[in-house]
């Protein structure tokens, strides 16, 4: 079962940048500019070894990003902590879904003014027989038990709260952001272009990024689906392992 967002997709592929670094003795800087997905966005494990490979005090990670896969978020997120850095996030226009509990495991958070910042309870592909659809939703419940905590401390909000706004898919500006805790700072005059996205799939996205999908659009690579029988129940299980390891 994989546990993502497809909600949001690249419009354009050939417009959107994958895993940079640039790095001097002291920093070094990260661009997670694309879909979490070892399939078709940015691989954690090619991220995980473009960290690993750093040895500097000071990592800014720079985030324009719809989410997607929350495994690999997770494993970014390990990652960056192995590091021993201090990480800043920087949200240049878009952190959603995955890409929200990525910036808010950071040490700071700064958001462009233009930016905007989602968070909604996981979801996933899945086909089955009804036991095997009730495994798949306590699959999800827990994975949203630790994205909560996650945003609870980070904000210090009330985990219901945090609930609330997960289930009501909700958007914040850079402003309400920080009023909510999510951000430590506000970078104002900073170009923000999130023309790249689209959120057609999404229910409340701002009337700003809801513009009418162009004519043409690449589909993505399909993701993995459960299958019925022991290999889906096999692989929930793995998935259950992988959710209370990463809590």
């Amino acid at each position: 079962m994989a546990v993502h967002n497809r909600m949001i997709r690249p419009r354009n592929r050939a417009s959107v940048s994958r895993i940079r670094m640039e790095a001097s003795k002291e920093e070094a800087t990260l661009w997670l500019y694309d879909v979490i997905n070892d399939w078709y966005g940015i691989h954690a494990g090619d991220f995980a070894r473009e960290v690993a490979g750093l040895a500097v005090g000071t990592i800014h990670l720079r985030i324009n990003s719809p989410g997607g896969d929350v495994f690999g978020a997770r494993a970014i997120i390990a990652a960056l902590r192995a590091s021993g850095a201090r990480v800043i996030a920087h949200i240049d226009g878009l952190a959603a879904s995955a890409a929200t509990f990525i910036a808010v495991n950071c040490d700071e958070v700064r958001m462009a003014d233009g930016g905007f910042f989602m968070i909604h309870q996981a979801s996933a592909p899945v086909w089955g027989n009804a036991g095997e659809l009730r495994d798949a939703a306590e699959v999800l419940d827990k994975i949203d038990a630790t994205i909560v905590n996650d945003y609870a401390r980070r904000t210090g909000a009330e985990a219901q709260q945090i609930r609330d706004w997960m289930a009501a898919e909700t958007w914040f500006t850079a402003e309400e952001a920080k009023t909510a805790g999510f951000v430590d700072a506000i970078v104002t005059g900073q170009a923000v272009d999130n023309s790249g996205w689209d959120f057609s799939g999404c229910r409340n996205a701002p009337a700003a990024l809801s513009a009418a999908r162009p004519e043409s659009e690449p589909e993505p690579a399909p993701l993995p689906v459960a299958t019925a029988g022991q290999p889906a129940r096999d692989q929930a299980r793995r998935v259950l392992a992988m959710v209370q390891l990463n809590g």
